[in-house]
């Protein structure tokens, strides 16, 4: 996440990414974990960690959010399918929410999967772009 390409998209990312934040950032994790049963997964790709991302309860909603490594980005989208199947499967996601920063500008692949514009909404204070995707 130091990564200033992966940063740039990450408009809550507004403090220095180092050993502290990243050990708050794990501990906060897994804490929803145990609150909800299901969050964030490390990704792998042949054995190789390439990202993270899944699913976060934010309220009443499910939302998936995915981030790569910058050499991993071609990836996504196969990801998201999978993660998506997931959702689809698991009957505690009725719909997914997306939360999308204004610096990402090619949507397509989010439509490609059947999401659709909800709103554009403040998020701890950042601007986001609210998709919805029915899994039911």
């Amino acid at each position: 996440m130091s990564d200033p390409r992966v940063a740039r998209h990450m408009p809550l990312l507004t403090f220095e990414w180092d050993d502290v934040a990243a050990t708050k950032f794990i501990a906060t994790k897994e804490d929803y974990w145990r609150r909800d049963g299901l969050g964030h997964w490390a990704i792998l790709d042949n054995d190789k960690y390439v990202g993270w991302g899944g699913f976060q309860k934010e309220g009443d909603e499910w939302d998936y959010g995915l981030v790569l490594k910058p050499n991993s980005f071609g990836l996504g989208t196969h990801i998201s399918k999978r993660a998506i199947e997931f959702a689809i499967a698991d009957k505690r996601i009725p719909f997914v929410t997306f939360l999308i920063p204004p610096s990402r500008t090619n949507l397509s692949a989010l439509t490609r999967l059947g999401a659709r514009f909800v709103d554009e909404i403040d998020y701890c204070g950042a601007k986001f772009l609210k998709y919805r995707l029915e899994t039911e």
